[in-house]
């Protein structure tokens, strides 16, 4: 059974040895749920660390942030950060490490495993609370979500509360890690594409009437690429605004730079943006579901990812994010490779 307790001492450790420059966790809510984001850089601190269903956040995208500071500090400290990391989430940290944006001594693994369960879905556990305050979830004995609430406890099967993507998940305890707790059990998937099963089915034209729909509503706040631990270009390219620019970037080389498309969330724009990023994510999405989570219109995002997923596995045999020394998806070759992809 994975336990909290394990990992804690091990950061305290990090920390008091020096080893680690601060460790990113979970920690409570300010709202008792979900749990939050917590950097913590001394000992004292480790004992706010938490860890419950609520913590669905995808703490690897902190370490696209942490590479940026680092090339900023005049000398860089060099020592690793200490994360904690799902199953899903250390699939993350393997693409990573497969494109080199990282090296694996940049990071030091806390792994902690699912096991039977996985993390709470926010607008299924709203919706289950009609309005109460939950105080702790757990899970207990019976695979089972246990709600504490003000007036008692509700017990719930873990099913019915699930984020859509840990229904599907093969990867329920960390890949890669440098301290696990937690059991290594693999638990059994029906359909691991499931979810896009509905939307195939569909004709062409309501398949596209369906995500012209969706897309449509789009205000372009990118908060989808802002969540993304794959998203960390310096520059987008479907971004009209950034620029990276260096000290030797000419007036007429900004005023001349290329503008896929303009920042207005106008229908055709959106389209564009979206069906290029799902383009760039295609054997790299590791199904966190973080990009539809955070979407304020609810579009669901996922599904587009998803289905590339099923095409890199149906296609190619390739599962993104398990192995580090496999080259990624776009940069692998096999003379058996099928050709009818091509059309």
């Amino acid at each position: 059974m994975a336990k909290i307790d394990t990992l804690k001492e091990e950061a305290r450790k990090l920390l008091q040895d020096g080893k680690v420059k601060y460790i990113i966790g979970y920690g409570a809510g300010s709202n008792g749920w979900p749990a939050a984001p917590l950097f913590i850089k001394q000992p004292e601190d480790v004992d706010k660390l938490i860890w419950d269903p609520t913590c669905i956040h995808n703490l690897v995208r902190f370490l696209v942030d942490e590479k940026r500071r680092k090339g900023k500090e005049k000398p860089p400290d060099k020592r690793p950060v200490g994360i904690f990391v799902k199953g899903c989430d250390s699939r993350a940290i393997v693409v990573l490490l497969q494109e080199k944006f990282i090296e694996r001594g940049d990071v030091y693994i806390l792994g902690i495993s699912c096991e039977k369960a996985g993390v709470v879905d926010d607008a299924k556990l709203a919706k289950k609370l009609a309005g109460k305050k939950v105080i702790t979830i757990e899970v207990d004995d019976e695979n089972r979500f246990v709600l504490t609430t003000a007036g008692g406890k509700i017990e719930v099967p873990v099913e019915e509360l699930l984020a859509e993507r840990c229904l599907e998940c093969r990867a329920n305890f960390p890949v890669i890690y440098d301290v696990l707790s937690g059991e290594k059990t693999k638990r059994a998937v029906d359909k691991p594409f499931g979810s896009v099963e509905k939307i195939e089915s569909l004709p062409v034209e309501e398949r596209w009437a369906f995500w012209k729909e969706q897309i449509d509503k789009c205000i372009r706040c990118y908060a989808c690429r802002s969540a993304c631990p794959m998203c960390y270009c310096d520059e987008c390219v479907v971004d009209s605004i950034q620029l990276a620019v260096s000290a030797d970037t000419t007036a007429d080389e900004k005023a001349g730079r290329i503008k896929w498309i303009q920042r207005s969330a106008a229908p055709s724009e959106n389209m564009i943006y979206h069906l290029v990023r799902a383009i760039h994510l295609g054997g790299r999405c590791i199904d966190c579901g973080e990009c539809e989570r955070v979407c304020p219109l609810d579009i669901p995002l996922r599904l587009l990812n998803k289905k590339l997923e099923k095409e890199a596995k149906e296609l190619f045999d390739y599962e993104v994010g398990f192995d580090p020394d496999l080259p990624a998806l776009i940069s692998s070759f096999r003379d058996d490779d099928p050709q009818d992809f091509i059309r």
